[in-house]
């Protein structure tokens, strides 16, 4: 997990390096870095998985690099190696699309274009080894040579300018509260949390909030009460885990606004209004129902882990019926949702927006309703429409 000083990998620009086997990816991959990121071999398929890197890169500042196994393998192996490349896409921002300057575009460049604009993942399209071939035989690509060193410099400055248009000014939390108010951040301290540090969502809130010229106070849910008597300002907002909803919406005065650190991630990466109106479908599960309850990171799952044991215990208590519950992590993420009757995704802090969005849509395609944590936990403590009110414009889908 990053430090406060860091820049997570998923506030990150993934830049993307896509193309066949033995166009030069890898070795342009190096030399855009500066780094043997990438091992480089004129056998081809040498890249048998994709790469990924967090790093610092000039001019473009903190960036996420991956290069992908060829897109024209071949037998089984490849095929599974190809659709690793495809689901990279998903969390893709950048797109570079490697060729060889001295061969034509064939089908397999054409099928990556195609995705590129059907996923509208801004791309720029190289013409490597350009040593071989002083003049491109097109207008379509920008000519380097990885061998040689040449525009290595200005592909950076070309994938800066598309990086530069994707820019992204929302806040997590400065939008709502204003400076010189007060935020008391509710962060329970039980074995299921990190030891030494806070959680992302955490982190993030925090940081906005002091960007912001607001005052964070922050307090485990057990001193809440306490904390609310001792201060002397009325606080803009509480916000809390998810998990203690029901115990902090008690404590907290009803003339207080009350929100959770999901819920507010669901509103950064895009998604929260999608996951009100999923929220409703937890009242309308029957009994074998199955509901897939997905994390974006992976961790070791401890004694009352939220998504294997607190969710699925208060899905069970909300809708009093057998339900089955189906987990994944990390990475792993079903392609086709048809099975499920509902899907509730955590607030995604270690998965890039562009990732959250395509499983969004994966849903909406399978036609699955989709929440998320804050969501659904605030849904089924029946204060959905109070931790709704820091944003009245979502607020009035649950009127």
């Amino acid at each position: 997990m990053a430090s406060l000083n860091s820049t997570p990998s998923s506030e990150r620009v993934h830049i993307g390096f896509f193309g066949r086997r033995n166009a030069g990816k890898s070795s342009l991959v190096n030399k855009v870095t500066n780094q043997e990121l990438a091992v480089v071999s004129d056998t081809p398929g040498t890249t048998t998985d994709p790469v990924t890197k967090a790093m610092e890169l000039l001019p473009l500042g903190p960036v996420v690099i991956i290069d992908t196994p060829g897109f024209d393998d071949e037998g089984e192996l490849g095929l599974m190696r190809v659709r690793k490349t495809s689901q990279v896409l998903n969390r893709t921002d950048i797109a570079v699309l490697v060729t060889d300057i001295t061969k034509p575009l064939g089908e397999c460049e054409r099928e990556l274009i195609s995705l590129f604009e059907q996923k509208k993942i801004p791309f720029i399209i190289v013409g490597n080894k350009s040593d071989l071939s002083p003049s491109a035989p097109d207008g379509e690509r920008f000519a380097v040579s990885a061998k040689d060193n040449k525009n290595i410099y200005e592909l950076r400055e070309k994938i800066a300018s598309l990086v530069s248009d994707q820019e992204q000014t929302h806040r997590i939390v400065g939008d709502i509260v204003s400076g010189g108010e007060l935020a008391v951040l509710v962060v329970p301290i039980d074995k299921a949390a990190p030891k030494g540090r806070l959680i992302l969502p955490q982190q993030m809130v925090i940081r906005d909030l002091l960007e912001s010229g607001a005052i964070p106070v922050v307090c485990r849910e057990s001193e809440l009460e306490k904390t609310l008597e001792s201060i002397n300002k009325k606080p803009s907002v509480v916000i809390t885990d998810s998990q203690v909803f029901g115990f902090v919406s008690k404590v907290t005065p009803k003339d207080i606004r009350l929100t959770s650190f999901s819920i507010l991630m669901a509103k950064y990466k895009g998604f929260l209004e999608t996951a009100v109106m999923g929220a409703k479908a937890i009242g309308e599960l029957e009994n074998g129902d199955k509901v897939l309850v997905c994390e974006g990171c992976t961790h070791h799952r401890q004694c009352g882990d939220i998504g294997s044991v607190k969710l699925p215990a208060m899905l069970k208590k909300t809708t009093g019926k057998e339900l089955e519950i189906v987990l994944t992590s990390g990475r792993e993420f079903p392609e086709d949702l048809t099975p499920y009757k509902l899907c509730i995704h955590c607030g995604g802090c270690m998965l890039t927006e562009r990732e959250m969005q395509y499983r969004m849509r994966t849903a909406a395609d399978s036609g699955v309703p989709f929440t998320n944590y804050g969501v659904a936990l605030s849904f089924m403590n029946g204060i959905l429409k109070r931790t709704l009110s820091v944003f009245p414009e979502i607020e009035k889908l649950i009127m």
